[in-house]
C-alpha cells in the first residue's frame, strides 16, 4: 500500500504518518510546505525508515502535485494539509482561502488526472480521504450533537475555508465519480501539537510560570479527541469508509475550556510543582471574535460501521500529553523561540486586515 499524506509534518498529519508506517507497514510520501506549523522533528521516529519519503511542496502547485502522483504512484491519498488556527484566520484569512480552498482544488484535480488514467483494477481500488473539522457545523446549543447530516454553518474564516473544501471534495465525488470519503473531527490534543493551541500553550506557560490565558470566562465547550485515536480512525475511514460518505470522528469527551485548563494545572501541580498552585496563573482575556459556544460530535456512524472506538478518555489522554511535553523539551523549545505564546487574532478598532 502506497499512501500520499499531505500536511504530514503537521500535528495530526505526523500522527497519521507514524501510524501508517510503524503499525501498518505502508509506504508513505509525506507532502508538506513546512510552514510555521509543519515540523520535520515530528517525524523523527521514522525519518530513516525506508518506507518513508518526504517532499517539501505547496499543494497549490499543480505541477508539483502532478509530479508527486506520477512518481510515487499512490494507492491512496489522505489530505490533511491546511491552515488550521482560528485566531490566525481572523487577521490573515487569505492564507486560509489559498491553502484550504485553492490547494484542495489543485490536489483534487491532480488526483483526478492520475486516477482517471490508472489501469482498471488499480483505479477501482484507489481511495481519497479529505480530512476536515467539526467547526464547519458552527455552534451547538446546550443540547444535541453534530451528526453527518448537520447543516454547515461556519463562523470563522478558518471554518468557512474548510467548509468550502468539503463541498469541493463532495462535488468531485458526485460529478466525476471519484472514490472520495470525507471526515470531520472534533478538537485534537496530544504530542507534537504546535504551542499556539490551547492545551500545549497552557502546559508550556504553566511550566515557565507565565499567565494562562482563558478566552472570555472559559465556558466554551469542546469535544476532545486524542490525536493517536484520530489517526487510527482516519486509517479505517480511508480503507473501509463508504465512498461518497462523511464520517464524524469525536472522542465523546466534552469539556469547558476552563475545566481543561484547571485539569492541566492539577496535573502540573503533581508533576512540576511550584511554590504556588498553577491555577493562580489563570488569566481571563478578551474573547475571540465569533467564538462558537459548543462543539460535540456524534461518532455513532464511525463506531458502528467501522468498529472504531477511542482508546483514551480525556483523563488518561491529558495526563499522557502533559507528561510528553515535560519529557520532550527538545521538540518544543525551538518552537517557543519563534512563537512565545502571545495572543493572536485580535481585531483592531478599524477591523481586521
Amino acid at each position: 500500500m502506497r499512501v500520499i499524506v499531505t500536511g504530514g509534518a503537521g500535528f495530526i498529519g505526523s500522527a497519521v504518518v507514524r501510524h501508517l508506517i510503524t503499525v501498518k507497514g505502508y509506504e508513505v510520501l509525506t507532502i508538506d510546505k513546512l510552514t510555521y506549523a509543519g515540523n520535520l522533528a515530528s517525524l523523527s521516529t521514522i525519518e530513516d525508515n525506508p518506507l518513508h519519503r518526504f517532499l517539501k511542496a505547496d499543494i497549490c502547485g499543480r505541477a508539483a502535485m502532478q509530479d508527486a502522483f506520477e512518481s510515487f504512484q499512490p494507492d491512496r491519498v489522505m489530505h490533511l494539509a491546511a491552515e488550521s488556527h482560528v485566531d490566525r484566520s481572523i487577521t490573515g484569512a487569505r492564507d486560509f482561502v489559498e491553502t484550504n480552498v485553492i490547494g484542495s482544488f489543485v490536489l483534487l484535480e491532480a488526483a483526478r488526472f492520475y486516477w482517471d488514467r490508472l489501469p482498471s483494477a488499480r483505479k477501482a481500488a484507489f481511495r481519497y480521504l479529505h480530512v476536515s473539522t467539526d467547526e464547519v457545523y458552527g455552534s451547538l446549543g446546550d443540547d444535541g450533537l453534530f451528526t453527518e447530516e448537520t447543516p454547515y454553518d461556519p463562523s470563522s474564516p478558518y471554518s468557512a475555508s474548510k467548509a468550502a473544501s468539503d463541498h469541493l471534495a463532495k462535488a468531485w465525488a458526485r460529478t466525476y465519480d471519484m472514490p472520495i470519503v470525507v471526515s470531520n473531527c472534533s478538537n485534537n490534543y496530544g504530542p507534537y501539537h504546535f504551542p499556539e493551541k490551547l492545551i500545549p500553550l497552557i502546559i508550556l506557560n504553566a511550566l515557565e510560570g507565565k499567565a494562562l490565558p482563558v478566552y472570555g470566562i472559559g465556558m466554551n465547550i469542546r469535544d476532545w479527541l486524542y490525536v493517536e485515536d484520530h489517526a487510527r480512525a482516519l486509517d479505517l475511514i480511508a480503507e473501509r469508509g463508504r465512498l461518497g460518505e462523511t464520517y464524524n470522528v469525536g472522542g465523546r469527551n466534552e469539556r469547558r475550556n476552563i475545566d481543561v485548563v484547571q485539569n492541566v494545572c492539577t496535573i502540573m501541580d503533581g508533576l512540576a510543582p511550584k511554590p504556588n498552585r498553577h491555577q493562580s496563573l489563570i488569566s481571563y482575556v478578551t474573547d475571540r471574535p465569533g467564538h462558537d459556544g459548543r462543539y460535540a460530535i456524534d461518532a455513532t456512524k464511525l463506531e458502528t460501521e467501522l468498529g472504531w472506538k477511542a482508546t483514551e478518555n480525556f483523563d488518561t489522554g491529558i495526563e499522557k500529553t502533559v507528561k510528553w511535553y515535560l519529557q520532550n523539551e527538545w521538540w518544543w523549545a525551538p518552537l517557543r523561540e519563534g512563537y512565545n505564546g502571545k495572543r493572536l487574532g485580535l481585531l483592531s478598532a478599524s477591523g481586521s486586515k
